[in-house]
């Protein structure tokens, strides 16, 4: 029996083994996520992290999170190296499965995060980190002065148009339709900006350079005859949504229609009373590691209270 329990070990994660285990709660951090997640989290495919703040000259994603790591492990957070397959939250003590153990709990944190969303094609995963990238506010400053495209249509692609905007030369959004989804206001805030421009009924199909390990343009696609065209740009960033990682939560916690955990506003407190929730899972509208970090603090709090109270 542990007194709390964290699923995932992203920025949140582990943010929330440092407080746990240094208010004596002998944490144990699941490092796998689910459905093959990777241990550390969306760090762990960025290349430079220069906005988080402490590393005036900025930090590899890999090297950040093994700092992570490190410190929770300090002040004695217990690691399982292992994905967790199965949850039980319907009755105390929780109940989490992995490859090899099953593992009680009196308090749950879930930090599973989310993961970026991808066209799929070969050369877009060649290149993801060397001009590809699903983050214009982590990467758009390596493009100043730069020609990008962003692929999608909904709002997270018009802040993300409007973002980059303000940094590089030009910005050419990619649809695959003639109209935007993006809400009215997004939407119009994009069409009036002179620098972005936009190519309707396209997708790419090939990004161009893999043999030089770099970005020089993208292959368009035309959704209705199939005609293809090239468009030289410098970065491609793809903004088609994120997936967040709460499929073994279903009909246990409250969702909303995206698949985030709902929490209670101002809180990391789920639909289950003992169980919190932190980072990107539970965030679509900021997705920073640093607001990871600061939920994953506030959960590790709440769960100590929480406890406290039940043996109170």
């Amino acid at each position: 029996m542990h007194k709390v329990v964290i699923i995932g070990s992203g920025p949140a994660g582990h943010t929330a083994a440092i407080y746990a285990a240094r208010a004596n709660l002998s944490p144990v951090c699941v490092e796998g996520l689910v459905k093959g997640g990777v241990a550390g989290g969306q760090l762990m495919i960025t290349t430079d992290v220069e906005n988080y703040p402490g590393f005036p000259e900025g930090i590899e994603g890999p090297k950040m999170m093994e700092l992570f790591k490190k410190q929770s492990e300090r002040f004695g957070t217990e690691i399982i190296s292992e994905d967790v397959e199965t949850v039980d939250l319907s009755q105390r003590p929780f109940k989490l499965s992995t490859d090899s153990q099953e593992i009680l709990a009196e308090s749950v944190i879930i930090a599973t995060g989310a993961s970026a969303r991808w066209l799929g094609i070969d050369s877009e995963q060649a290149l993801q980190n060397r001009g590809v990238s699903a983050c214009a506010t982590c990467d758009g400053f390596f493009f100043r002065n730069q020609d990008v495209a962003v692929v999608g249509g909904g709002d997270t692609a018009m802040e993300e148009a409007n973002y980059l905007a303000g940094l590089c030369s030009s910005v050419t959004v990619i649809h695959r339709r003639d109209e935007l989804r993006a809400s009215k206001i997004m939407a119009k805030r994009a069409l009036d900006n002179p620098k972005i421009k936009f190519e309707w009924n396209s997708h790419v199909v090939e990004v161009k350079d893999v043999d030089k390990g770099e970005v020089t343009g993208i292959v368009l696609e035309d959704t209705r005859n199939g005609d293809q065209r090239e468009l030289k740009v410098q970065g491609l960033f793809i903004a088609i949504g994120h997936t967040p990682n709460t499929e073994i939560f279903q009909g246990q916690l409250q969702l909303d229609e995206n698949g985030y955990i709902v929490t209670k506003p101002g809180t990391t407190q789920t639909s289950v009373e003992g169980v919190f929730a932190a980072g990107d899972v539970q965030d679509h509208v900021y997705r920073q590691a640093v607001t990871a970090a600061g939920t994953g603090c506030m959960a590790a709090i709440e769960a100590e209270r929480w406890l406290a109270a039940q043996e109170g």
